[in-house]
């Protein structure tokens, strides 16, 4: 890199750190736009407690997401949302109640994820917001506790590899077939603490739903934060759910990547991740035939709109195999809206899924479709290693588009989307 060449990201957090310029490596402090917890880390008010905290730097800029184990599956569940209820009443933050969804959906339904911004949640999976060009990473509950109390936290600043998806994916395929080719081919390590820049004609195409997949699932490329160059699909869609101003940083001519990767996804098939690892994947068509106890169409990775939309239309006055179970848990009540007022939800439910509230649900394992020893589940979620789904170490998770989960919940068992 050139002594004055910076990436998008890099202007993002010298704008935040109020610097002009910051470099790989060099540490900084800076200010936060949204920092979130989710109802698993009550240690994170704990903390804030430690630290002599009293009030919440800006109260408006501040999110609990009541989204990984609701509606509470026990007592101390409930406890813990009750304890959250109250510090968000006595803070004034936001409190984002049981039925509303997960909050890693919410963002960008409410206008919050924004370019330019930077989102700190205690989520490892917080990278997704990359996708509308935001800095976003998760922090363990004691740092997102230090923001709570002063709205800013220190970064190493991180390298930025790029990754170009180019050529014309067939039928059949989805954004998670194009994050799981990936991962099959560099492992779950090449990101560890970068950046990955996704980019390319086939990055461009895709809605902001599907470019999620891609940033959500960098989080298993080992990645500390994601990043999508905001382009008119972006803006347009953040026009359209906020009046809010944001920012839109140029990476600047001459920059270099700390790693360049091109896949050509012309002739790829739909892919799977075999057990236990993200990065064990294969064609679906050369392990087909694995019997499928049950099919899991969720999470913030599998369980938006589209995705719906998608498993519905390949469900269409077919059944869920006997043997087999479908659960559908959608990511956000928006989401259950929609499939209601398209007719997808009927459609699932004449098939035989069971509807879960909307959530976080079996992919975090609390509850909604927990696995049991030496059962199967395909998975459109973004994990799948020992005990994942909350599931016993001798289950196995496998992980697939959904419209590979689609037609496995019809056959019963791994079956490629591109078969009759």
């Amino acid at each position: 890199m050139t002594a004055t060449a910076m990436h998008a990201v890099h202007k993002i957090l010298a704008a935040a750190a109020g610097r002009d310029h910051v470099r790989p490596g060099e540490i900084v402090t800076a200010r936060v736009d949204l920092a979130g917890i989710n109802d698993v880390y009550l240690i994170a008010v704990r903390s804030f407690r430690e630290m002599l905290g009293t009030k919440v730097w800006d109260p408006g800029k501040v999110y609990i997401f009541l989204d990984h184990n609701t509606p509470a599956s026990d007592l101390k569940v409930a406890e813990a949302q009750k304890a959250f209820r109250e510090f968000a009443g006595e803070q004034g933050c936001h409190l984002i109640e049981i039925n509303e969804g997960i909050g890693h959906n919410l963002l960008p339904e409410r206008g919050l994820a924004r370019p330019g911004s930077v989102i700190v949640i205690t989520d490892s999976h917080t990278p997704i917001h990359g996708a509308y060009g935001a800095f976003a990473t998760g922090l363990g509950a004691t740092d997102i506790a230090a923001v709570l109390i002063d709205g800013s936290t220190w970064f190493r600043v991180p390298d930025v590899v790029n990754v170009r998806l180019t050529g014309k994916p067939g039928a059949g395929i989805m954004a998670k077939d194009a994050a799981l080719c990936i991962l099959g081919r560099l492992g779950t390590d090449f990101g560890a603490y970068r950046v990955i820049e996704f980019s390319g004609p086939v990055v461009e195409a895709l809605s902001m739903e599907e470019r999620t997949v891609l940033t959500v699932m960098a989080t298993e490329m080992g990645a500390k934060s994601a990043f999508i160059k905001p382009d008119r699909t972006t803006i347009d869609d953040v026009k359209g759910h906020t009046n809010e101003p944001f920012t839109v940083h140029e990476t600047d001519p001459g920059f270099r990547y700390a790693a360049e990767y091109e896949f050509d996804l012309t002739g790829l098939k739909p892919q799977v991740a075999l057990p236990h690892s993200v990065d064990n994947v294969r064609n679906v068509e050369d392990v087909e035939g694995i019997q499928i106890d049950q099919v899991f169409v969720g999470s913030c990775t599998g369980g938006k709109s589209r995705d719906i939309e998608a498993v519905a239309k390949a469900l269409a006055g077919k059944k869920v195999a006997s043997g087999t179970r479908l659960v559908v848990t959608m990511a956000t009540r928006e989401t259950v809206r929609q499939a209601i007022r398209k007719g997808h939800y009927q459609i699932l439910l004449d098939a035989g899924a069971s509807i879960t509230s909307p959530g976080c649900g079996a992919c975090s394992g609390l509850l909604g479709g927990i696995v049991a020893a030496h059962e199967k589940c395909l998975s459109t979620a973004n994990r799948n290693f020992p005990g994942r789904m909350g599931g016993s170490v001798e289950a196995e998770v496998y992980l697939a588009s959904p419209l590979t989960a689609a037609a496995t919940a019809v056959a019963g068992k791994l079956t490629s989307p591109e078969r009759p």
